[in-house]
């Protein structure tokens, strides 16, 4: 008979057995705090534009080459509880913001380490945490005060490049101003008067070879691969665009067909090429030059476009053929039926205008509705006039030893924006395309709230200097708590300089000292060999006010719920038993 062992008493006698459970400070509050201030450290040395990079492998053994932290913490798959949830609120400004993420886990870490020596001096996490949000709520109080710059013209290149540079310098140091300019064109070319900027309208070609420097935009979009057809060329054209195969349309059911002469197996035969030829001769008819499906052109379908001098382009991609259908003034479907239900075009009335047009003229010229009224069909159908697209030309291009399909709009009226990045590594062009998102990102946010605070530690600095001041109003316990949230601040600058091999601590002092002389713009200049400082603005080192806002919030979010945690109760994970690792492996875990 088997001795049963009693479990102990407590919450693990509620629990299957393999649950673990920590509590108290030792246990559970200081053993998260250890965690992520390991996590901070970790992507704290790549801040900045003189951070380190970082190479990550991830679970599908992929290779990443980069100081940006929201790849680094997305490749990393962080499993810790407590360092999950500095993950998650990096996370929330990379969708709310996207740049600043770093800034996010190198606060929270550093306010969790200032708060790990007041526990140690018996302030309770709940003091803590109240002094944290208090010393939030000043810092937001004062960040509108400390707006130095503007934009309140979106459509100014020069100045859009002004404000996307800073947050391209923390990830290509050297370029910013080349890759600023590449990014501002083509945010520029393709915002709407009314509607709200969309990030995915800018699109990014990777191709290799050649340098950065040779990297340009171009209005429309670029595919890497071949046509189908012979034709590989055609300007001012019509465009159809289908999700189905263009092919021989096969039939629903299976039926079996007698034939019992030779003529009757040749009319059969051509009964068929003569329907497909028929289609494709009322799309050419229409004057189509270019049709572009979602799936396979069919050889007899690909004879008769060649015949008829239409160009045939294959994009596997629903998501492309949504683009090119956006690109070249297109719409779904279902838009154009309710559009269509209205009956406008029928009364002469233009559905974008109250006017009266004449229907024939409208459609004349080229033939093309511009009111952007072209469809993705579903069917091998002949298009009507309104469901048709135009594009001024569709080439076929070979950029270093890539054949691209070009979709190039010469008008200002261009919906998507593409950049052509060129490089000599996939690795470096990977990064580049980062550094790029995080340019249009910027653009995004500064197209809702123009304004821009000093960057280079500059605004940390004041805001500290300002905290101090006020911590000295508080009567409570929670002052040592501001005083520290002052002290988390620091570590910003501090990070830049430790980055770029300054002394620190003498980097700080000189900043502190410009502020205390009222110029709240200085921050750490990075290009200084004798820890000198600079005027963020006159050196154009801007960083976004919704950035600043955000990133402090989720920073302090992070940290408070952190330090409110006093128990880790973990279930036994699911699954059976691990299975056993191969022979020569050293892994016991």
């Amino acid at each position: 008979m088997a001795l049963h062992v009693p479990k102990a008493p407590g919450v693990p006698q509620m629990l299957k057995d393999g649950a673990r459970m920590f509590s108290g400070l030792e246990e559970a509050v200081f053993r998260n705090i250890n965690a992520c201030k390991q996590f901070a450290q970790s992507v704290r040395s790549a801040y900045g534009p003189n951070g380190m990079n970082k190479m990550i492998i991830n679970h599908i053994e992929k290779q990443f080459v980069t100081s940006d932290a929201g790849t680094i913490i997305r490749e990393l798959d962080v499993e810790h509880p407590a360092a999950k949830l500095m993950v998650l609120a990096s996370q929330m400004q990379d969708s709310e913001v996207g740049d600043g993420t770093n800034f996010v886990i190198v606060l929270s870490g550093a306010l969790l380490e200032a708060a790990e020596e007041l526990l140690r001096l018996g302030v309770t996490t709940s003091e803590i945490a109240d002094g944290y949000e208090k010393a939030l709520d000043k810092c937001l109080e004062i960040l509108p005060e400390l707006v130095c710059y503007e934009i309140k013209d979106c459509k100014d290149v020069k100045e859009v490049a002004k404000g996307i540079r800073p947050s391209i310098m923390s990830k290509q140091y050297g370029y910013e101003d080349f890759i600023a300019e590449l990014v501002a064109k083509a945010c520029v070319s393709i915002i709407p008067e009314k509607s709200t900027f969309n990030v995915d309208n800018v699109r990014v070609c990777k191709i290799l070879g050649a340098g950065l420097m040779q990297s340009e935009v171009l209005q429309g979009m670029v595919f890497k691969r071949q046509v189908e057809g012979e034709i590989n060329s055609a300007s001012k054209a019509k465009v159809v665009i289908y999700s189905c195969p263009v092919d021989i349309t096969q039939t629903e059911t299976k039926g079996t067909v007698l034939i019992k002469t030779a003529d009757e197996l040749l009319n059969f035969s051509k009964g068929e090429e003569s329907l497909l030829e028929k289609q494709i001769k009322a799309i050419s008819d229409l004057g189509v030059k270019v049709v572009v499906s979602g799936a396979k052109f069919g050889d007899m379908a690909l004879h008769f476009l060649n015949k008829y001098g239409i160009m045939a382009v294959r994009l596997n991609s629903k998501f492309d053929l949504r683009r090119v259908a956006k690109t070249i003034n297109g719409m779904n479907t279902q838009i154009f039926k309710a559009v269509r239900s209205l009956n406008a075009h029928s009364r002469g009335v233009h559905p974008c205008t109250t006017d009266s047009v004449d229907t024939e003229s409208h459609t004349a010229g080229i033939g093309v509705c511009r009111c952007g009224l072209a469809a993705v069909l579903p069917r091998l159908t002949t298009p009507t006039p309104e469901e048709l697209g135009y594009c001024d030309s569709i080439v076929v291009d070979e950029i270093g030893d890539t054949c691209v399909v070009v979709f190039r709009m010469e008008g200002l009226d261009t919906r998507i924006s593409t950049v052509i990045i060129r490089g000599s590594t996939e690795n470096y062009m990977d990064d580049i395309e980062r550094a790029i998102d995080d340019g249009v990102n910027t653009f995004k946010c500064m197209a809702r709230d123009g304004r821009f605070v000093a960057g280079a530690g500059a605004v940390e600095v004041e805001l500290a200097q300002r905290l101090l001041q006020y911590a000295d109003t508080l009567p409570g316990l929670e002052q040592y708590a501001v005083r520290k949230f002052a002290t988390a601040l620091e570590t910003i600058p501090r990070t830049l300089a430790d980055n770029s091999g300054a002394n620190a601590n003498e980097a700080i002092n000189n900043i502190y000292k410009s502020h205390r002389d009222v110029n709240k713009n200085v921050g750490y200049d990075i290009e200084s060999e004798d820890n000198g400082v600079c005027d963020s603005k006159e050196k154009g080192i801007l960083d976004l006010y919704s950035l600043k806002y955000w990133g402090l919030k989720y920073a302090v979010g992070a940290a408070a719920t952190i330090l409110k945690v006093d128990q880790i109760i973990m279930a036994k994970k699911a699954g059976g038993p691990k299975p056993k690792a191969p022979q020569g492996s050293d892994d016991e875990s």
